[in-house]
């Protein structure tokens, strides 16, 4: 786990950063819904060591950045939060590379603003503006309201199993969804949801990479990756023997993945 040292004060909640300084293009990591930063934590070291700059967070509501008494996580804020975190560091055209719900977050603003980023990379995250089959978009319907069924003392194992394939990233990941309370998280899957917003004429402006685990079988990630990859003439890069957590299930694989994707990014 990085030492999140540095703050940053948002509307609504307090955000806290790691910035690991370093000569090369510049890589701000975004972590799942539910998780830390420490999610990437082998990746931030290894980038850092291969002369990277890296930014680590919490989300707002994750880890170590609280929401403040009576604000709820939303899609919009998490968004507004990155585009502020940029700022305030001053960073030109970075690379953003997001899991899950970070990489939807990170898919936005790349939307809505290309020239934030110098290159984008997805992991494990649908795809934001991908076509949806009616049996998806039910599912999507469906999912909070399932989901609050389950006894919150359950969910976290639950989630846990069905994110991660190998026994010591299911216990890290259980873990740190044990620390979010259960409407907490709810408000954090309606989030998530809410960026899926269908454009069959869109195409990500900058350079792309998409991570995906093998063994992942969370929401609609296996099929509708690989399309993204194909509409966008891209190669997919596929982790063996990795859940949806790809970053714990399989570290030095991710790890190398990410390197060869930022090696392959002329530096603007």
């Amino acid at each position: 786990m990085l030492n999140l040292d540095r703050t940053l004060e948002r509307p609504g909640a307090t955000l806290r950063f790691a910035l690991l300084d370093g000569d090369r293009r510049t890589v701000v990591l975004v972590h799942g819904a539910g998780m830390d930063h420490s999610m990437f934590t082998a990746q931030a070291l290894a980038l850092h060591r291969a002369g990277h700059q890296v930014v680590a967070y919490d989300q707002r509501g994750h880890g170590g950045s609280r929401l403040d008494p009576g604000i709820r996580f939303t899609g919009a804020a998490a968004l507004d939060d990155l585009a502020a975190l940029l700022d305030h560091l001053g960073l030109d055209r970075p690379a953003l590379v997001g899991h899950s719900l970070g990489g939807n977050v990170a898919q936005a603003l790349v939307r809505r603003d290309p020239s934030r980023a110098g290159a984008l990379v997805v992991a494990d995250s649908t795809w934001n503006t991908g076509p949806l089959s009616r049996g998806e978009r039910t599912a999507l319907r469906l999912a909070a309201p399932a989901l609050s069924l389950i006894p919150a003392s359950r969910l976290p194992g639950m989630l846990a199993r069905a994110s991660a394939a190998t026994p010591d990233a299911v216990a890290t990941t259980e873990a740190m969804f044990a620390r979010m309370p259960k409407r907490s998280f709810l408000d954090v899957w309606r989030a998530t949801v809410a960026f899926v917003d269908p454009d069959p004429d869109y195409r990500v402006p900058v350079p792309l990479g998409l991570v995906r685990g093998e063994l992942d079988r969370t929401g609609n990630i296996a099929t509708a990756m690989p399309e993204w990859a194909q509409v966008e003439g891209i190669d997919e890069h596929l982790i063996a023997g990795a859940g949806h957590v790809v970053t714990l299930d399989a570290p030095e694989a991710t790890t190398t993945a990410l390197l060869d994707l930022l090696a392959s990014v002329p530096r603007a």
